[in-house]
């Protein structure tokens, strides 16, 4: 009887998953130590979903001028702006707070500088993808992308840099 329901359970969650409508994407990165771990495109990630946030704020402000207002278009960017700042927040929480940034001793003040510089980059990240949420303002935006590149710049040694160029030409 419980394999019965284990089926049941299966084909039902299944269905739901394909039906219209129901976001069935999976973006998150395991938190065992599997080793697998695709840095660049989590960065490509991010900035997708900048780029997300600027056009639905854009199309935010333009919604809103109009009359009457199309207010089932207006909360479908203010839901897609909010949902790509959201993501924003995950990959910086779970993939690089959480499994990549490694905590350094302050003995080694060279590394732990480097750590908590990397460290006040991503809270920051943390803020202006909250700050999206809250606003239309498109200062966010540049700001989420200047700290992107800043701690690309940071996350990155001069031997993967290297590297992503070679897969960039």
């Amino acid at each position: 009887m419980k394999k019965s329901k284990m089926i049941i359970i299966g084909m039902s969650l299944l269905v739901w998953l394909t039906l219209p409508g129901v976001n069935s994407n999976v973006y998150a990165h395991c938190q065992i130590p599997c080793g697998i771990y695709t840095d660049e495109l989590r960065f490509q990630l991010i900035e997708e979903d900048i780029l997300t946030i600027e056009k639905s704020m854009k199309e935010i402000v333009e919604l809103s001028k109009q009359n009457p207002v199309n207010y089932n278009q207006l909360v479908r960017w203010i839901t897609n702006k909010d949902d790509h700042a959201s993501k924003i927040q995950e990959i910086v929480d779970a993939y690089f707070l959480t499994q990549r940034i490694k905590p350094v001793e302050a003995t080694d003040q060279k590394a732990y500088q480097e750590y908590t510089y990397k460290l006040s980059l991503l809270h920051q990240m943390l803020v202006y993808a909250m700050r999206a949420k809250q606003t239309t303002d498109l200062a966010n935006v540049e700001k989420l992308r200047s700290l992107l590149k800043e701690f690309r710049e940071a996350y990155f040694g001069p031997e993967e840099k290297e590297h992503l160029k070679e897969h960039h030409k």
